[in-house]
């Protein structure tokens, strides 16, 4: 250590320029289609070391190498070249986006390490979304129209259409809301002028745009004729069941009658008298005694 602040000095002393390992990328943002190339720029200097040792990491919530000791490592191998500190993957998909850092290490420079980043962003066209269309709504509800699609990048933004006309993100007294972001069309009180065929196109600028196919929604007035027999039949239901009950309590069928209820209890007295007869020691002809004068009652 002492050798190499000696010398750095020396060579300040003499006037010579000391230019330590730096390292840098053209491109530190990098966007690619899918199932295309993808270059991460890697350039450096060194102050002396002629043979700098060259590594590249993907930093992800762990750091695992790409490229190590002179060899790509897992998922990279067979399919990544290098020219210089520069790499190349070949048919990126998903699972290749993140941040990458290339770093040079110079044994023999005054600055022994040098790195630089670089984010690869993975493009994704859009997929047919999915839509939730009601089939039906009565007047004067809320209703709720949804479209997602989950696997473009960039995230998708949407349009609405009814009956193949787009329907106006922003519109002077419009009786809906269209979120372009979330995919949600609203209507806070629909009428039957809304009826008609729904679909919902998804579209991020990478490829071209992907539609749903289109639902009918119909809304219906409220039948109030409808309302007023359904809730006269139930009423006319709950007295039937009133009458019914009525009915069958005057008739006996929820009671016993008063020579059934006599008998039980006349039963219940002989049972209680013999078993206290029979715990005293009392003989057959006494308790054959009892029973009689029992059953006369």
């Amino acid at each position: 250590m002492f050798a190499s602040v000696a010398l750095l000095i020396l060579i300040q002393i003499s006037g010579v320029p000391v230019v330590p390992v730096t390292v840098t990328s053209r491109s530190p943002r990098v966007e690619v289609h899918e199932l295309s190339d993808a270059e991460l720029s890697c350039e450096f200097k060194t102050e002396r070391e002629t043979n700098p040792r060259i590594e590249w990491k993907k930093i992800d919530k762990d750091v695992s190498f790409v490229f190590y000791e002179g060899s790509f490592t897992g998922p990279f191998q067979g399919r990544a070249d290098i020219d210089g500190a520069t790499v190349r993957l070949r048919r990126v998909t998903q699972a290749d986006a993140g941040e990458y850092r290339c770093e040079v290490s110079a044994v023999a420079d005054s600055v022994k390490l040098g790195e630089t980043n670089v984010t690869l962003t993975v493009l994704v066209p859009p997929q047919t979304p999915s839509c939730d269309v009601p089939s039906s709504a009565l007047t004067g509800s809320q209703v709720e129209l949804r479209c997602r699609d989950q696997h473009s990048i960039p995230p998708a933004k949407y349009t609405w259409f009814k009956d193949n006309r787009a329907l106006p993100i922003r519109q002077p007294n419009a009786t809906y809301t269209v979120n372009e972001f979330t995919g949600v069309l609203t209507f806070q009180t629909v009428s039957r002028t809304d009826t008609g065929q729904y679909h919902c196109e998804a579209k991020n600028g990478v490829g071209p745009a992907k539609s749903c196919p289109g639902t009918l929604m119909l809304i219906d007035d409220l039948n109030l004729a409808a309302v007023i027999s359904g809730a006269l039949l139930l009423c006319l239901l709950l007295l039937l069941c009133a009458f019914g009950v009525c009915y069958a309590h005057r008739h006996g069928y929820f009671s016993l009658s008063i020579q059934d209820t006599v008998t039980l209890q006349r039963n219940l007295r002989i049972s209680n008298t013999l078993s206290r007869s029979c715990c005293d020691g009392g003989n057959d002809r006494r308790m054959m005694m009892i029973v009689a004068t029992l059953e006369s009652t």
